[in-house]
């Protein structure tokens, strides 16, 4: 008995649990839609069924899980119907961002940006898609602080954090398309925009990224996944 507490006390807890799934996750390495059992965790991660309820909770308050009506808990599905609608959602959000923080940006703000624009760069090298999809987001982040309002920045946050499961099959078609890190020389140009406070190019820069997400993401699953997939047209400028 004594064995066994010690043993369970010197697991991760709940925090390395989530950690470790949340990564798993965002990289699909588990699947979406795939089971997660308490027991099975348990044993994995060494650790008794609390921990890996709370992290499975906590993963749950991100979307990145389901518990289902059985009280059984998934992968959250990668929704596909709803990918236009997504899509959608995340051109008026971006753009808008783009506008407003051309409009309202300080100093600091936009040396915000230009640091996360450099750590995007750095983990663009390291070919570390998780790396990558979290300092893309740190970047559009800055971009949203730098537009001042609070109700905007939550909705977009909780955008992008959908869809960093689909930004990882995006950033996997781009590396092994011909000019695929041309990611990099956008954000430049959203940054120069925001800068010179051009609005109207920070917003149609804007509309462009999200624009040449969809298409890859689509391209990717075409190939990938479902041939002569189709999601849908996003919305023109």
């Amino acid at each position: 008995m004594g064995r066994e507490t010690d043993r369970k006390a010197k697991g991760p807890g709940w925090k390395g649990v989530y950690d470790t799934l949340r990564a798993e996750i965002l990289t699909l390495k588990l699947a979406p839609g795939q089971p997660l059992d308490e027991t099975t965790l348990a044993a994995r991660f060494r650790l008794s069924r609390s921990p890996v309820r709370e992290a499975l909770i906590r993963l749950a308050g991100e979307e990145l899980v389901v518990t289902l009506p059985n009280r059984s808990t998934i992968v959250a599905p990668i929704e596909l119907a709803l990918f236009p609608k997504y899509v959608e959602a995340l051109d008026v959000t971006q753009r808008m961002h783009a506008r407003l923080a051309a409009q309202l940006r300080s100093d600091a703000d936009l040396q915000d940006i230009a640091e996360k624009q450099r750590d995007f760069e750095a983990a663009l090298k390291t070919g570390d898609h998780l790396a990558m999809s979290e300092a893309n987001k740190n970047f559009h982040m800055a971009i949203a602080r730098a537009g001042k309002n609070p109700y905007l920045i939550a909705f977009y946050e909780r955008l992008l954090d959908q869809g960093r499961r689909m930004l990882h099959m995006h950033f996997e078609f781009l590396e092994r398309t011909p000019g695929g890190q041309m990611l990099t020389g956008e954000h430049d140009e959203m940054l120069a925009a925001i800068a010179a406070r051009d609005a109207d190019r920070a917003d149609a820069l804007a509309h462009a990224h999200t624009r040449q997400f969809r298409d890859s993401f689509i391209r990717f699953m075409s190939e990938n996944y479902a041939a002569g997939l189709s999601l849908g047209p996003i919305p023109a400028a």
